[in-house]
């Protein structure tokens, strides 16, 4: 006999206690193979595609559309081992192998979710279902399934009847083999509904009374994770602001060079990037952590570069792995690559954490200068401000330059303003002559 096995939200990524539907990608009665994606999930850092170690037809789903679930919690049930269904590719080998229904590991969470994720949907010839039904939860001494769905009142369904008042007992069921539908049930109270007398004259509309009391937005997904991480930053981490003007003129002249000569074109935030990695090796009490409980401050050997990346669903901070090896060449690639998927709302939860020291271009946005709030639990945020045509004192004569504001906000528990000043002033000098940089390449 088949067995229903249920599948429950998997642990998505780090920190991440729940996720919302999005969009389910299978239906009850559909056939599913081992590790194909069933629904799509919204988390606090990405969208993902969650996918089944069970192989068979789905019995029931758990959650609406836009409804929010917790790590742990029910997604769908799945019979597997029916012999008179087809059985998918993947389920054939695995039990070629001998490993049979057991359960194995989730694959693919924290891949590269640009590439299109493998879908497979086959239905069995069925009626058809006018309405997703959940279905109570089978036994697992004796469980029961069949190519369709399966003939009992979904628990959602029974509390629709029972909050309207309906009785379930004097319903036809339109479903399979007579499966009361939510259809059926929102039938039955219509008709129990007296109709509302048409007003003898048009009325203007009333505004709810919510709107005098200005528009609610609960914090969830995106926004939801940003404030608590910008809150856990201002409640934990006594930080300071410090900034410096500087003559980025050499800077463009020397990046207009570069890309004079062919080749993928150099951006200026990788030049930035490739300036900060001298920098943090100079200075690596920046490129660190503290440890609350154990009461130390962990200098971590690899700079993990996380950039901001305005997007539709709001500002994420993708980070480059092992920035202090790379070129500005390899950065540009690597910056444009995570930008074009986090627009996509491809990023992996495995994209936006780990970072170790975050670059902020807001000048993209036409503002001079900021103080930032670090990006809790780093230790130092180097904000950059727009580059304009400004006066500036250039060998003794007044002159038009290019100039940009660079402010650093850093932990004051890492390190003292002597070694914020210095990283900073480094950071202003390859600025201006880039080759200072040239000495610590």
């Amino acid at each position: 006999m088949p067995q229903v096995m249920e599948f429950k939200l998997p642990d998505l990524g780090e920190g991440l206690t729940e996720a919302e539907i999005v969009r389910w990608l299978v239906a009850v009665g559909d056939v599913v193979a081992i590790d194909q994606p069933v629904v799509e999930v919204e988390t606090a850092k990405a969208m993902v595609e969650v996918p089944c170690p069970y192989g068979g037809v789905v019995t029931a789903r758990f959650g609406e559309e836009g409804t929010e679930l917790p790590v742990g919690a029910p997604l769908i049930t799945v019979a597997v081992g029916a012999s008179s269904l087809p059985e998918a590719p993947a389920a054939q080998a695995a039990e070629a192998e001998g490993s049979g229904n057991v359960p194995r590991p989730l694959i693919g969470y924290g891949e590269d979710h640009s590439r299109p994720a493998r879908r497979r949907r086959v239905r069995p010839v069925t009626a058809a279902v006018s309405a997703p039904v959940v279905v109570a939860p089978v036994a697992p001494a004796a469980p029961v399934v069949s190519a369709g769905p399966v003939p009992v009142i979904s628990p959602l369904v029974r509390k629709l009847a029972k909050d309207g008042g309906v009785d379930l007992r004097a319903l036809k069921g339109s479903g399979p083999e007579g499966l009361i539908l939510r259809a059926d049930v929102e039938a039955a109270l219509a008709a129990l509904r007296a109709p509302e007398p048409a007003p003898a004259a048009p009325v203007a509309p009333v505004a709810p009374a919510v709107a005098a009391q200005g528009e609610r937005i609960p914090f969830k997904g995106v926004r939801g994770a940003v404030a608590e991480k910008l809150s856990r930053s201002r409640r934990e981490i006594p930080d300071a602001t410090c900034w410096v003007d500087a003559d980025a003129t050499e800077l463009m002249a020397a990046r207009a060079a570069m890309n004079a000569v062919g080749g993928p074109k150099i951006s200026v935030l990788a030049l930035l990037a490739r300036i900060c990695t001298a920098a943090l090796a100079k200075y690596p009490e920046l490129n660190s952590t503290v440890d609350l409980a154990a009461k130390e401050i962990v200098r971590l050997p690899s700079v993990h570069l996380g950039f901001a990346a305005q997007t539709e669903r709001g500002l994420v901070v993708p980070v480059v792995r092992d920035a202090q090896h790379r070129n500005p060449e390899s950065l540009s690639a690597e910056f444009a690559r995570l930008t074009e998927i986090a627009r996509a709302g491809k990023l992996a939860p495995a994209d936006l954490t780990g970072g170790t020291f975050t670059l902020n271009n807001y000048g993209v946005f036409g503002v001079d200068g900021s103080t930032p709030i670090i990006n809790h639990p780093e230790a130092a945020m180097l904000g950059v401000g727009r580059i304009i045509d400004k006066p500036w004192v250039h060998e003794g004569q007044l002159a038009v330059r290019k100039v940009v504001q660079l402010s650093l906000t850093f932990d004051h528990r890492v390190c003292d303003g002597g070694t914020a000043g210095g990283f900073l002033r480094y950071v202003a000098d390859c600025v201006e002559s880039p080759a200072v940089l040239l000495r610590s390449l």
